[in-house]
């Protein structure tokens, strides 16, 4: 469903993506994981087509109004109500207005259909941001770390939505920096430190790698094992 061949991406001086590779099958969910300044945003950038790598290619099996696009930027009209937020989005898709009230109601926001946006938590802009993204039943779903920030009981909420998604058809690309949960989400995962992908495979094979078999290791003690990681390194 989505695949990226050697792609390298420069700024200025600064390559910032060397030679990345992965493939990512239909209807799974794929995390890309790594930690801040890694390159990221930058991969999900290139892949929906809002950035241009200097080299490379890359493929993905669905047109652009079949994509979902989680950013951590949520661009949301403040002023706005939830439903308005959404009713902008579903006059532009061209799709019922009546799916607004549906991707609320998924996302558990039904009871704040009225309220402004500026008045909202950080972890209900999350899943009205999410709500956006799924309004239009995209085959393929970028999420850009999708539960940073956010408290235990919100990003399992938001754990669980994804889940149903890929069960409904849904293909689920995700960044994250956290071990953990793309142990618990994650069907694959590539491992990405400063803009090369240093580990891959199922979240299970990588933690029996790093004598894990009990416990999830935690991000940084991977990278240091398999790079010499340490936060400080990264910009």
């Amino acid at each position: 469903m989505i695949q990226m061949n050697n792609i390298v991406k420069r700024f200025s001086n600064q390559t910032v993506l060397s030679d990345v590779n992965f493939k990512v099958r239909e209807r799974e969910i794929f995390g890309l994981l790594g930690p801040s300044g890694a390159g990221k945003t930058t991969i999900i950038n290139i892949l929906t087509n809002q950035l241009n790598a200097d080299s490379g290619s890359f493929k993905i099996g669905a047109t652009a109004f079949e994509t979902g696009l989680m950013l951590d930027e949520d661009g949301l009209f403040d002023r706005l109500t939830c439903l308005d937020n959404l009713t902008v989005f579903a006059d532009i898709y061209g799709i019922p207005r009546e799916k607004a009230k549906a991707a609320l109601r998924n996302v558990g926001l039904e009871d704040a259909m009225k309220k402004a946006v500026l008045k909202l938590s950080r972890g209900m802009r999350q899943r009205l941001a999410l709500a956006r993204a799924i309004l239009h039943e995209p085959k393929i779903l970028f999420l850009d770390e999708p539960t940073s920030g956010l408290d235990p009981a919100t990003a399992r909420s938001i754990h669980k939505l994804i889940k149903k998604l890929c069960d409904n058809g849904a293909t689920v690309f995700l960044t994250s920096h956290n071990m953990e949960e793309v142990v618990k989400l994650c069907d694959n995962v590539s491992l990405l430190y400063k803009g090369k992908i240093v580990e891959e495979g199922s979240p299970v094979a990588i933690c029996e790698r790093h004598n894990a078999i009990k416990t999830v290791p935690d991000l940084e003690s991977v990278f240091m094992k398999l790079t010499g990681y340490r936060e400080e390194d990264v910009i």
